[in-house]
């Protein structure tokens, strides 16, 4: 499993140096994260590499590599039960995250679509109405053109994006 950190998230949990690495084989078992803040309070964006697919957890208490390994794999397994998805997480992500590697982000474009996301993120929790466990759903709805395909006509959300990685895995 590769956990992509940006540099903000890499010296917050001080992961060491980070290496490109290529897209993983297994493309649910690729993630990006990045930390952001909002109303003064750390939340870090967890984002399928391959689909954009995301959830969101608090920052707080995360100080080292394996306190954060412990708490992205717990969160993206809750929010993928709470989506009907725990299948998925059952067959493609846990059994990959017995190895864990962090490299560097992948390139611009999923850089570039998780700065939309954090922005998107920043804005609902600052709303104050929705917990950051709730605004996954909503980014999984909102629509990226970096992964659409050739039916989606130059946008795409992630949820579909990540049902689409799923049939083609099985």
């Amino acid at each position: 499993m590769i956990l992509r950190l940006s540099q903000k998230l890499n010296t917050k949990i001080k992961a060491g140096k980070l290496t490109d690495m290529p897209l993983d084989e297994n493309p649910h078992a690729d993630w990006s994260c990045h930390l952001f803040t909002a109303d003064r309070t750390q939340y870090i964006l967890l984002s399928n590499t391959a689909s954009l697919y995301s959830c969101v957890m608090f920052g707080k208490g995360i100080t080292n590599d394996s306190r954060f390994i412990e708490r992205a794999l717990s969160t993206i397994r809750e929010f993928l039960e709470d989506d009907g998805q725990a299948f998925v997480y059952q067959k493609f992500i846990a059994p990959a995250s017995a190895t864990v590697s962090f490299a560097k982000v992948l390139n611009r474009k999923v850089t570039g679509s998780m700065n939309e996301l954090v922005m998107a993120a920043t804005h609902s929790l600052e709303s104050g109405e929705v917990a950051p466990h709730d605004v996954g759903f909503g980014l999984n709805d909102l629509l990226l053109s970096a992964i659409a395909s050739e039916e989606d006509r130059g946008y795409g959300r992630p949820r579909d994006a990540f049902k689409r990685l799923s049939m083609e895995q099985k």
